[in-house]
């Protein structure tokens, strides 16, 4: 069988890309019931209010008052971050900024309800695939080799 390890790379950097930007378009499309209503099978919030109430869980030390900022802007970074991700636009400062989020989410999570929901929900792996993804964009890519 021929091996061709350049174009497994760019295959893993499209599917890490593609894999990445459609889960934080997913989590976005839940915050705001487009998976369907809150307590719908396999929906997380269903609605903007639930999504904020766990960033109050997931944040308890912060100030009430900064709770809605926070879902805000976690919010902003996943849609951004997809946008980048989907364009394949400075790729390896994505990838990088991806895994930074996805760590934070993790941490968070951590710390609120122990390890296994980060670990059930594969934000650790999503993080780690982030970094893969950040380590193949900063790769030089080699030209094709002349028949």
């Amino acid at each position: 069988m021929h091996r061709d390890p350049e174009r497994l790379e760019r295959v893993a950097r499209v599917a890490l890309r593609l894999a990445l930007a459609a889960g934080f378009l997913s989590a976005v499309a839940d915050r705001f019931g487009l998976w369907g209503a809150p307590g719908a099978p396999g929906v997380a919030w269903g609605a903007w209010g639930p999504f904020v109430a766990y960033t109050g869980t997931l944040n308890g030390f912060l100030p009430a008052a900064f709770i809605p900022t926070v879902a805000a802007a976690a919010t902003a970074a996943e849609v951004v971050l997809a946008g980048l991700l989907l364009a394949g636009r400075q790729l390896r400062r994505t990838a990088l900024a991806s895994a930074a989020l996805l760590g934070l989410f993790a941490f968070a999570m951590t710390a609120a309800f122990g390890p296994k929901p980060p670990l059930d929900y594969s934000v650790f792996a999503a993080a780690a695939g982030a970094l893969a993804l950040a380590a193949l964009a900063g790769r030089p890519r080699t030209p094709p080799a002349a028949p």
